[in-house]
């Protein structure tokens, strides 16, 4: 096997075991505030938004159904994570942000990984970070169009 093959392969079996191993984090972070782990992966991905979001940007971002992310955001509501708005442009339609004290609560849980992940990081040059996001946008981006294959019933 080549170098670049043998490579290649590391990579890939690299991504499965940090994938993995992500999986294991979300569900034990989840757990420790005491939600569920498609709960906070909503609620890391809206405070990745620069605004407020409606509910069916919320189900294209979770890959949930509508009414499943309605069922999300009643939930995360409840739980005081979200609060919800009526958009000024289209009063029949409600936009989601995140609850401050949600930000803070998440914040202060992720401080400790946070810095354990900022560590790995500071390994790498300038450069390699760039290549680093690269992929991992990428990545995300193939996961997402893979993800929704996958829903639509293609094999």
């Amino acid at each position: 096997m080549s170098n670049r093959a043998e490579t290649l392969k590391r990579i890939l079996d690299e991504s499965q075991r940090h994938y993995a191993a992500y999986v294991l984090f979300n569900q034990a972070l989840a757990d420790h505030l005491g939600i569920h782990p498609t709960d906070l992966q909503c609620v890391a991905l809206l405070d990745l938004e620069s605004g407020a979001v409606s509910t069916g940007e919320i189900a294209r971002l979770t890959g949930l159904t509508p009414g499943s992310a309605t069922r999300l955001v009643d939930r995360l509501e409840k739980a005081e994570l979200v609060v919800r708005h009526a958009d000024p442009a289209d009063r029949r339609r409600a936009l989601v942000t995140l609850a401050p004290s949600a930000r803070k609560r998440i914040a202060a849980a992720w401080e400790t990984p946070g810095t354990a992940f900022g560590e790995v990081l500071e390994r790498y040059e300038d450069a390699e970070l760039d290549v680093i996001a690269d992929y991992l946008h990428r990545a995300a981006d193939v996961g997402r169009a893979q993800a929704e294959r996958l829903a639509g019933g293609d094999a």
